[in-house]
């Protein structure tokens, strides 16, 4: 059987369902959709035209309108996981963790470094305490995928103007090191497993006409465990759908 997996950035969930949330996911019917910043309560989104068939999870900021992740589900996970009592790395809504029978999900939303940098240390904090997490799930034989706004574009290919922007937040060698790490202790960019030269991103600025314009970065993922390469079938962006700064990204795999 073959999975389609969702991940999407919505810059707020209200504001998305505006903007024709629900009809793309009716349309698309995919089997999960992992949210990232859905900035509301579950009990603040009208959840009336929402498709039918979905379980719902939610793991909201305790700040009012910030933040959060979502994901929604075909299939019922065995558990959920929304934070963890012995770690200090998801008191903002940033992390959400499914469970099933055959893989393990977390959606992530990794937070930004901020203009002035002034949040770089606390995101590499983060995508440290974050790594060691996964890994520790992998040597107790979880299969994992992992995938979110990772807030990081890896490599100059990921970005329309690198040069521009290695003095920002982002694309700072520090951050692209942790990407690095990521991949050299075994997790894999499926999108640049199957695609290692194509231009695409995930994310523009509101300024300047970015969008229009493609300029954009690559910074939204699906990362799998390097012993599940095999059960990819596809990776994509999907660039033409509106609704957010971010669009939407996934993968097909084989379960």
């Amino acid at each position: 059987m073959t999975l389609n997996l969702i991940s999407w950035n919505l810059a707020g969930m209200r504001a998305a369902i505006k903007k024709g949330l629900w009809d793309f996911v009716k349309k698309d019917s995919a089997d999960i959709y992992c949210f990232q910043e859905t900035k509301a309560l579950p009990d603040q989104v009208p959840l009336l035209e929402c498709p039918s068939g979905y379980h719902q999870y939610w793991n909201p900021a305790k700040k009012a309108g910030y933040s959060g992740v979502a994901t929604f589900t075909r299939e019922e996970p065995k558990s959920i996981i929304i934070g963890e009592a012995d770690n200090d790395w998801d008191d903002e809504g940033r992390v959400l963790i499914t469970k099933f029978d055959e893989f393990t999900l977390l959606n992530v939303y990794i937070p930004n470094g901020g203009r002035d940098l002034g949040r770089l240390d606390y995101k590499l904090k983060f995508y440290d305490t974050f790594l060691k997490y996964i890994n520790d799930l992998r040597d107790r034989g979880e299969k994992i995928i992992f995938c979110g706004d990772i807030n990081t574009a890896h490599h100059e290919i990921d970005l329309a103007r690198p040069k521009d922007n290695v003095k920002n937040t982002g694309f700072l060698p520090i951050e692209r090191a942790f990407m690095d790490k990521f991949e050299k202790q075994g997790w894999v960019d499926t999108y640049r497993l199957l695609h290692p030269d194509k231009v695409e991103y995930s994310w523009w600025s509101q300024r300047q006409g970015c969008r229009p314009k493609n300029i954009g970065w690559r910074i939204d993922y699906f990362f799998i465990d390097a012993k599940l390469k095999s059960k990819v079938t596809d990776a994509f962006i999907l660039t033409d759908v509106l609704g957010s700064d971010h669009c939407p990204v996934g993968i097909n795999i084989k379960i």
